[in-house]
C-alpha cells in the first residue's frame, strides 16, 4: 500500500502532466502567418553558451529572407530567444524549452509569445526549429506514461520474469525446468510418481515466488505498478494464489491471462491482453479517490465540501487535505479592482457567468470593476496549491465516479483535515437524475 508521501508525489506529477498538456493545447493552436515562431530545446546538461552563438548565427541568416515583415518578425523572435536564454547562466537540471514567436489571433491581430520553462522531465535531445508553427512533439513525449508493470509468463516448461515501461520491455530472468508428466505406469509405485510429481511442482512454484521477489520487490515494497500473470497451464492461477507467492505482490496482480506460449512470444502476447487492464489503472486509483470522497459524505463526517465557494473558502481557512478538481472545470477566478476604493476583489464564475455585467460593478456604490486578472481555476489551483499545504487531484468524467462528481458536485471539491460548518453548499444539475451514494 503506497505512503501519504508517495501519495503526494503521485498527485504532484499529475498536476505537472496536467499542466503540460494545457500547454501543449495551447501551442498547438497557435499558427503564425509567416515562419516566424522559434521552438528551442536545450537537453539535460546542454551547453548554454553553444545555443547562444547558434541563435547569434540564425539571426545573421534571417537578415536574407526577402519578405520583409516575415524577416523582421523572425529577426524579433531570435532576439526574443536570446533574451530568454541570458536569464539562465546554467542549464536547469532537466533541460530548458524555450518558445518564441508572432502568432494570430482569432481576431486576425498579431500577438507575440514568449516563453521559458524548465519541464518536468529531462529534455533528451537539442533541438531548434523555426516555422509557421510550435513544435510540441518533444514536450508530448513526455507524457508517455512512466509506470512500470511486471510480468510473470510461466508453464510447464519454464518461466519468464519481464518489464514492461512505455514501450520498453525488458526480460529480468528466465529459466526452464523438467517436471515429470502423468502417466500410466507405476504399478504399485503409482502413488510414489505422484507425490514426486506434485513435490516437483510445489518447489518449481516456490522457485518462481522467490524469483518474483528477488525481481519485483525493492526496499521492502514493490518495484512495479502492477502485475500481470500470464500462462498456457493452471501453474499461473496456482501462483497466484499460492501461500508461497508473496502478500506485497499478489495485492498488485491486475489480470491474470491465458497465452499459447511460453517465453519471449508469450511475453509479447500477454502485454496484447493485459493492455485493456493496464490502462484501467488510472481509472481504478481515481475511482477509490472518489469513493472515499463519496464515503465522506455517506457518512456525513463534516470532513468534505463541494462547489467552488465552499471549496474555496475551507481552502483559505487552511482545512484542505485533498482538493479533488475536474480537469476541464470552466469556472474562471476573476481578480477585480475598486478604483475608488483600491480594493480588489476575487470572483469565481462559469462562462455563462461573465455576460452578466452587474458582476462586475460595486453594488454600493455603482462603479465598474476594472479587471485585473482572469485566470482559469485550475490554472490558478495548480500553481497555487502547495501554498495551502494540500494535494491536488486532478480527474476525468470517464469514469462512473467521475461523471457523478463532476455532474452532481460541480466538479470541484475536497477532503478535510477536520470538520467544518460551511454554510453555502451549492446544487448543480438540479435536473439531473437522482442518485444513490451506496451505488458507487
Amino acid at each position: 500500500m503506497a505512503t501519504a508521501s508517495e501519495d503526494a508525489v503521485a498527485a504532484d506529477l499529475n498536476v505537472q502532466v496536467w499542466k503540460m498538456r494545457r500547454i501543449i493545447k495551447n501551442l498547438d493552436a497557435a499558427r503564425g502567418s509567416g515562419t516566424s515562431m522559434i521552438s528551442l530545446f536545450v537537453p539535460a546538461k546542454g551547453d548554454i553558451a553553444r545555443m547562444s552563438k547558434m541563435l547569434v548565427e540564425e539571426q545573421g541568416t534571417a537578415v536574407n529572407i526577402k519578405n520583409p515583415v516575415n524577416r523582421r518578425s523572425v529577426i524579433n523572435a531570435i532576439a526574443s530567444a536570446q533574451q530568454r536564454l541570458k536569464l539562465y547562466h546554467r542549464t536547469p537540471p532537466n533541460g530548458l524549452v524555450i518558445y518564441c514567436g508572432t502568432i494570430t489571433t482569432d481576431d486576425g491581430k498579431e500577438k507575440r509569445i514568449s516563453m521559458d520553462f524548465e519541464p518536468f522531465k529531462p529534455v533528451s535531445a537539442a533541438l531548434y526549429f523555426c516555422g509557421s508553427k510550435f513544435q510540441t512533439a518533444p514536450l508530448a513525449g513526455m507524457l508517455s506514461d512512466d509506470s512500470k508493470w511486471g510480468f510473470i509468463i510461466i508453464d510447464g516448461n519454464g518461466s519468464l520474469f519481464a518489464t514492461l515501461q512505455g514501450n520498453t520491455r525488458e526480460v529480468l530472468q528466465k529459466f526452464s525446468v523438467d517436471l515429470p508428466k502423468k502417466h500410466g505406469r507405476g504399478g504399485q509405485s503409482a502413488p510414489r510418481f505422484a507425490r514426486h510429481r506434485v513435490e516437483a511442482r510445489h518447489n518449481y512454484l516456490r522457485k518462481v515466488a522467490e524469483t518474483a521477489v528477488q525481481m519485483f520487490i525493492a526496499d521492502d515494497k514493490p518495484n512495479v505498478s502492477g502485475l500481470i500473470l500470464a500462462g498456457s497451464a493452471d501453474f499461473k492461477t496456482e501462483l497466484g494464489h499460492s501461500d508461497l507467492f508473496d502478500g506485497r505482490l499478489r495485492a498488485i496482480v491486475l489480470k491474470i491471462v491465458d497465452i499459447a506460449y511460453g517465453g519471449p512470444n508469450g511475453f509479447n502476447q500477454a502485454i496484447e491482453l493485459a493492455e485493456e487492464s493496464l490502462g484501467d489503472v488510472k481509472f481504478v486509483q481515481e475511482k477509490k479517490l472518489i469513493d472515499r470522497y463519496f464515503d465522506e459524505i455517506a457518512q456525513d463526517t463534516g470532513k468534505y465540501c463541494y462547489g467552488v465557494a465552499d471549496t474555496m473558502k475551507a481552502l483559505e481557512m487552511g482545512a484542505v487535505e485533498t482538493l479533488i478538481v475536474w480537469e476541464d472545470l470552466d469556472t474562471v477566478r476573476h481578480v477585480l479592482k475598486n478604483s475608488l476604493t483600491n480594493e480588489n476583489t476575487v470572483l469565481h464564475l462559469k462562462p455563462d457567468q461573465q455576460k452578466d455585467k452587474t458582476l462586475f460593478t460595486d453594488k454600493t456604490t455603482g462603479t465598474d470593476l476594472e479587471p485585473i486578472e482572469a485566470t482559469p481555476l485550475l490554472e490558478w489551483l495548480a500553481q497555487s496549491y502547495k501554498n495551502y499545504g494540500t494535494t491536488l487531484e486532478i480527474v476525468t468524467n470517464k469514469s462512473q465516479v467521475g461523471m457523478q462528481f463532476c455532474r452532481g458536485f460541480g466538479g470541484i471539491g475536497a477532503m478535510l483535515r477536520y470538520r467544518v460548518e460551511l454554510q453555502d453548499s451549492e446544487t448543480y444539475e438540479e435536473d439531473a437524475e437522482e442518485f444513490d451514494l451506496d451505488d458507487y
